[in-house]
């Protein structure tokens, strides 16, 4: 054997690799991908736990196991004489060898030392090792002491760390996401209703994984960060001011993504969500508990989507068109993701208002007074590069709550354009595009429309919106987003343009902190001609891990 290995050494590392097989190769890619991270620790030491045990599933028994070795090959017979003495090549999980690829010393040190190891329990069995393969194993192992002590260092450092992560797990099915918000905001403008707050939002995010492929979400909230014209359902109120016979109205447009209806932060669930998929082309999304659209609908707005969170825009409105706000509930629903091609997506979903409420007199039931439906035909080109969306939404509202968009986007008209106590029908249409030049550029723009109508009566809206954005990921440093935002928030006809300018920068600190300083400016924020442009001052600090 001596004569066999040294033979191969001197013709190059690479044939030297063609012996010592991918048992070595998948020893060094452990260390390696061990170093990237913890999350992959505990996988990858259970692999390497069984190397050099009894035969593993990729273990070769017989050189004819690996179809792309075949016995007119110049290294046959050496492979084979391995494989039969003493054991130690492995193949991969399809069958291969793949003998030509070229490798480091240190991948050589990795399967020497599976080979020592080998001959270590052919020894401890008394069976016989001749003394010529000894003493080359014993020439190998001194040549390659360096790499074989960093090997093992590495491997007692990888399993030490394991032993701490094993021992401090949380779950072997959970994973903990949070983020946390501390945001200060001012109107410069109308500083005779609006005041300059400091508020925040905490999220926690239990992520569960049963089968690999599915992840079911319990997400606990806590906020302080509410935007004064809403009440505790979503309906618009006035503001009162200190004179009793004197009523105020706080701006109507301009909310901010992590601002929300107030719980004096207390703590409660704000997402309940279970994700799998049904074959290799749909994905569902089964939610129990305050869905939205973009859960699962492509929304065509890189960068300034985040979810509600606060890691993109500023502003609820310039996260993503304002149709994705329609029919928002605080029940249940459905929704799946099919993919009939590999650059089409269909969308479809029912939301249900009050879907865990069983009164019918207050709305309540999955299919009762309150539901909302919607149909997205997504179409992606030039390697995705290009997107673009058609999306119908079908809302009916009952009388309790009839606000037709959610969280805070929309001039009062628009949200309610009937007034209280009347049950509205809603039929919305949009459009979505964006445009992603390079990893450094990237544009987005929609256009919606909503024929809303009184249910029992004639009364009958049409109300508008569109914007644009540009994003520029990465400016100055990686993970920063610079991006300006134009467009007017949903106005009914009769009203003006509510016209949204919004412009940020996010400074990444690190993988978990960010600062995020920027600027909002709406002319008419309430629609209508008399009311004074609204500055809005944002800087916003979001922790995430």
């Amino acid at each position: 054997m001596h004569k066999l290995i040294r033979n191969l050494l001197l013709v190059s590392p690479a044939v030297a690799g063609l012996v010592f097989g991918v048992q070595l190769s998948a020893s060094a890619q452990l260390v390696a991908e061990a170093e990237a991270g913890n999350s992959q620790i505990l996988d990858k030491i259970n692999n390497y736990s069984q190397e050099g045990r009894s035969k593993s599933r990729n273990q070769v028994t017989n050189v004819n196991q690996l179809r792309d070795v075949s016995p007119t090959d110049w290294a046959y017979e050496a492979l084979r004489s391995l494989v039969d003495r003493y054991g130690c090549i492995a193949g991969f999980p399809n069958q291969t060898y793949r003998g030509s690829q070229a490798l480091t010393r240190y991948e050589f040190a990795a399967g020497l030392n599976s080979c020592l190891n080998q001959i270590e329990r052919l020894i401890a069995s008394s069976e016989a090792v001749s003394a010529e393969d000894l003493e080359t194993i014993n020439r190998l192992t001194q040549e390659f002491e360096a790499e074989l002590a960093t090997l093992g260092g590495r491997v007692d450092e990888l399993e030490s760390r394991t032993a701490i992560l094993e021992d401090n797990q949380f779950s072997t099915t959970t994973k903990l996401e949070a983020e946390a918000v501390f945001g200060i905001s001012s109107e410069f403008n109308n500083t005779d209703f609006n005041e300059v707050v400091f508020q925040d939002r905490v999220r926690l995010a239990f992520v569960s994984s049963f089968t690999g492929e599915d992840a079911l979400y319990t997400r606990l909230d806590a906020s302080n960060a509410i935007f004064n014209t809403e009440d505790d359902d979503g309906n618009f109120t006035g503001f009162q001011t200190t004179n009793a016979n004197e009523v105020g109205v706080p701006l109507e447009t301009g909310a901010l993504t992590y601002q929300t209806a107030p719980n004096d932060n207390n703590l409660e669930i704000g997402w309940l969500a279970y994700y799998f998929p049904l074959g290799d082309k749909i994905d569902v999304y089964l939610p129990a508990a305050f869905p939205l659209w973009q859960d699962f609908v492509p929304t065509l707005s890189p960068y300034l989507d985040s979810f509600t969170g606060a890691t993109g825009s500023l502003s609820s409105f310039a996260e993503s068109s304002p149709i994705y706000k329609i029919g928002l509930a605080s029940g249940g629903g459905v929704g799946l993701n099919f993919s009939p091609l590999e650059f089409v997506t269909v969308s479809a979903g029912f939301f249900g208002g009050d879907s865990f409420n069983p009164v019918e007199n207050e709305d309540g039931g999955l299919f009762n007074e309150e539901f909302s439906v919607l149909g997205q035909v997504t179409v992606s080109l030039l390697d995705d590069r290009l997107q673009v969306a058609g999306t119908y939404v079908r809302g009916q509202f009952g009388a309790d709550d009839n606000t037709i968009y959610d969280l805070g986007v929309g001039t009062a008209d628009a949200r309610q354009p009937f007034g209280d106590d009347i049950k509205v029908e809603s039929n919305s249409f949009g459009v979505e595009a964006a445009f992603q030049l390079n990893d450094r550029f990237a544009l987005n723009a929609f256009g919606m429309y909503t024929d809303a109508q009184e249910d029992d009566g004639d009364g009958e809206a049409d109300i508008w919106s569109y914007g644009a954005g540009l994003s520029l990921p990465d400016f100055g440093k990686e993970g920063n987003l610079a991006a300006i935002f134009a467009g007017v928030e949903p106005y009914a006809d009769d009203q003006s343009n509510p016209i949204h300018l919004e412009g940020l920068y996010k400074y990444q600190f690190n993988d978990n902190v960010s600062i995020t300083p920027g600027v909002i400016y709406i002319i008419n924020p309430n629609g209508n001609d008399d009311d004074d442009d609204a500055l809005l001052g944002v800087l916003r600090t979001t922790f995430t891990f």
